[in-house]
């Protein structure tokens, strides 16, 4: 499975009010928070992989670890992710610990979906970076069909695809952490 994103920062009053006026299906909210992890054998800023999980605030706490492989492509931020719900999160963590996994940082975030033309776009709230919107389609294949649809709903939102960020909001987090000289 791939997971086909296109993300650009913008401001979430301008494009609720395009939802509302393209007529997309609001979808849900839900809090989410990422824990990253490093892992003992690679270093995965180098092989551009992450392993996380997830634990999502909606109506049911919801645990899941996921792992996504380097981006396939140029044009967006497509990987191939895999991605498993996890019964006892306390239990997961304890495991990862044991194959000598390490917590590397922390992304939370407050996201809106709504669904656009059989997309999921979602307005994001991301901690310590602001707001942004991302066009998401899975797909087993038609990588390339699905970044055209993925431009087409951005442009519907008044919004230029040319703009996306192809960095992952913990690449950008860690970047930001970087470039602060008052970070210990």
């Amino acid at each position: 499975m791939y997971e086909v994103e296109l993300k650009v920062r913008a401001d979430h009053d301008t494009v609720g009010e395009r939802l509302d006026e393209i007529g997309a299906q609001r979808i849900g909210t839900v809090s989410q928070e990422d824990v990253y992890y490093d892992a003992p054998d690679r270093d995965f800023a180098e092989t551009d992989e992450a392993l996380r999980i997830r634990t999502e605030s909606a109506d049911e706490p919801v645990t899941r670890l996921t792992y996504k492989g380097p981006l396939v492509e140029s044009e967006s931020k497509t990987r191939q992710e895999a991605e498993t719900a996890v019964a006892d999160p306390a239990e997961i963590r304890a495991i990862l610990d044991g194959l000598g996994y390490e917590p590397a940082a922390t992304v939370r975030k407050d996201r809106e979906q709504y669904a656009v033309d059989g997309c999921t776009v979602t307005l994001d709230a991301v901690d310590g970076l602001g707001e942004f919107v991302e066009a998401e389609l899975e797909v087993e294949d038609g990588i390339d069909e699905a970044r055209g649809r993925l431009e087409t709903v951005l442009e519907k939102l008044g919004l230029d695809p040319e703009d996306q960020i192809r960095t992952s909001y913990l690449g950008l987090l860690l970047a930001e952490a970087d470039a602060d000289p008052t970070d210990p």
